[in-house]
């Protein structure tokens, strides 16, 4: 039976399920639960498909490796006809985000942290989604991108394409990555950073050197490069170490982390909380295989996501806002992430 019929049948009789291919893969995996128990993980000790919000506080969800069925198949990447939708968001939707992040910057500048990510939830209405197509869409487009389908009827359906990784661990050496700034792909990586973006990148890349220096050995830091995620470029710095500890300490560590929260944490993350007026859930949380084969972990930040119910697709989109930002401009960045989802819609 195709991965594809498996999705299917799994989510018309309501079982929860997790397929996904890997960044510059052609393996298509797949988890099947064969129960519809919801399971969370109590301290990432457990080995299957772990789905974690934001919030720290809250629980992941883990789909175990015991109680699950493990599908993999070979995809060949096709043509798979994009959509041009415009499905522009309202002006009640620029006028709040343009006002949160002057309020981000305003907390800047009164020194209660040096940046903060600021995200907004934008609501769609399709006329009949297809799942199986739309999961294709979002394989054959962002081949480079970790691309996922999950689904528990005790939470929901989601669906991504996100092209940073959290972490990747094996036989105690690990890989993370810090990944910051954002501009538009016009037909070449070789381009132009402002200041605002560089030094939004050496905060990111500075806090996880130093939420690293206690737990593990032997960190080593790429240069800078400039990579492509979909239409979108990105700063990226690689970073390599040996793990002192256990795999639930460098998770601990690492999330969330200032990509997607801000610095300091405490004080950005609380802000968030208390501005956004919305629940991010599982936007900007974490996901991907946990303690696999001899505790190997291959997680990645849940960035161009989209959570469906019915017909209603919600998108989540966010940036990161430093002093230098502006309100309009912040906006205008977080339109054009949303594209990502809905030129597959």
């Amino acid at each position: 039976m195709s991965i594809f019929l498996n999705i299917k049948e799994a989510f018309n009789i309501e079982l929860p399920f997790i397929t996904y291919r890997k960044p510059n893969c052609t393996i298509i995996k797949g988890w099947f639960q064969q129960n519809n128990d919801l399971i969370t993980s109590e301290n990432y000790n457990e080995s299957g498909f772990i789905f974690a919000p934001f919030d720290n506080r809250e629980k992941a969800i883990l789909i175990p490796k015991n109680q699950s069925t493990y599908i993999e198949e070979e995809i060949t990447i096709g043509d798979t006809q994009t959509n041009n939708n415009n499905h522009a968001p309202d002006t009640a939707s620029e006028k709040s985000h343009i006002q949160l992040v002057e309020r981000g910057i305003t907390a800047i500048k009164n020194q209660q942290f040096k940046k903060v990510v600021l995200s907004r939830k934008e609501k769609i209405e399709v006329s009949n989604f297809s799942l199986i197509d739309t999961f294709q869409k979002l394989l054959n487009n962002y081949p480079t991108a970790f691309v996922y389908v999950w689904y528990h009827p005790k939470i929901g359906l989601w669906l991504g394409a996100t092209p940073e990784t959290l972490v990747s661990i094996k036989n105690k050496s690990f890989t993370t990555m810090a990944l910051a700034g954002t501009q538009v792909y016009n037909g070449t990586t070789n381009v132009t950073w402002q200041p605002k973006e560089l030094e939004e990148q050496q905060f990111v890349t500075d806090y996880i050197t130093n939420n690293l220096s206690d737990i593990s050995s032997e960190i080593t830091k790429s240069g800078i490069e400039t990579i492509k995620a979909g239409k979108l470029l990105h700063l990226r710095t690689v970073l390599n170490g040996k793990l002192k500890t256990n795999t639930a300490s460098l998770i601990k560590s690492l999330h969330p982390t200032p990509a997607v929260c801000g610095m300091p944490l405490e004080a950005s993350k609380q802000f968030i909380l208390n501005n956004e007026n919305y629940h991010r859930s599982f936007y900007t949380g974490f996901l991907g295989e946990l303690n696999i084969n001899d505790k190997e972990s291959n997680l990645f930040v849940n960035l161009r996501c989209m959570e469906v119910s019915d017909n209603i697709i919600y998108i989540y989109i966010g940036g990161g806002i430093t002093l230098d930002s502006n309100p309009t401009k912040e906006w205008q960045e977080t339109v054009a992430k949303t594209t990502t989802m809905k030129k597959i819609l």
